[in-house]
């Protein structure tokens, strides 16, 4: 088993060829951590560059993450038995007042297929869920989607309730949606803003470098 087969096979959405890569990875006495890194890390990463470049679409996006989640539920355990770590871990939400998961969803998966842990708190999480969940979790990232101009301003919120609890130099901010900009993040004082899915995953992973 080759690991360009399995990061080919995660680049094409291939879920059952992905099970069966990884299964026989296995059984040749790879370890979970080079199966992860070397095959279904970077067929993901090759995923999100030609998502960034407009080469591909949500759908594709999303098949090849179902294909990704197919390879690390059964690296889980193995993963642990390793004492491999994620690199870091981000606290998730879309806003206050906004319902909407599909940004917020391929966000997830493009930190999760950089090797980031990720608690996602759903859609319309107001301001108090945010401040308890960086308690309960210790993220070292907080990251809001806000894609409707009426809620964009509750990130804001957020923002100034974990200043108000003094956990705000405890986490970098990250702030996305369709309304939001660069000036929009700067103004409410988050860490940093970026236009899609794949940029918030390599802007994380500066953060924790």
């Amino acid at each position: 088993m080759e690991l360009e087969q399995l990061a080919l096979a995660v680049h094409n959405g291939k879920a059952k060829d992905v099970e069966a890569l990884v299964k026989a990875g296995l059984e040749e006495g790879r370890s979970a951590q080079e199966l992860l890194d070397g095959g279904l890390l970077v067929g993901m990463s090759a995923i999100g560059e030609k998502f960034k470049a407009n080469e591909v679409f949500v759908p594709e996006v999303l098949i090849a993450a179902r294909a990704l989640n197919k390879g690390t539920a059964l690296l889980k355990q193995k993963l642990v038995e390793e004492g491999v770590e994620p690199i870091g871990k981000v606290v998730l939400g879309t806003v206050q007042g906004d319902l909407h998961d599909i940004g917020k969803n391929l966000v997830k998966m493009m930190l999760e297929g950089a090797g980031f842990s990720v608690v996602d708190l759903g859609v319309d999480v107001g301001p108090k869920k945010f401040v308890e969940a960086v308690r309960e979790h210790q993220p070292q990232i907080v990251a809001m989607s806000a894609l409707l101009t009426t809620t964009m301003g509750n990130q804001r919120l957020v923002v100034d309730a974990l200043r108000e609890a003094g956990l705000r130099d405890q986490v970098k901010i990250m702030v996305g949606g369709a309304p939001v900009t660069q000036s929009f993040s700067d103004e409410i004082g988050a860490d940093g803003y970026t236009p899609d899915a794949a940029s918030a995953a390599d802007l994380a992973k500066t953060f924790v470098a």
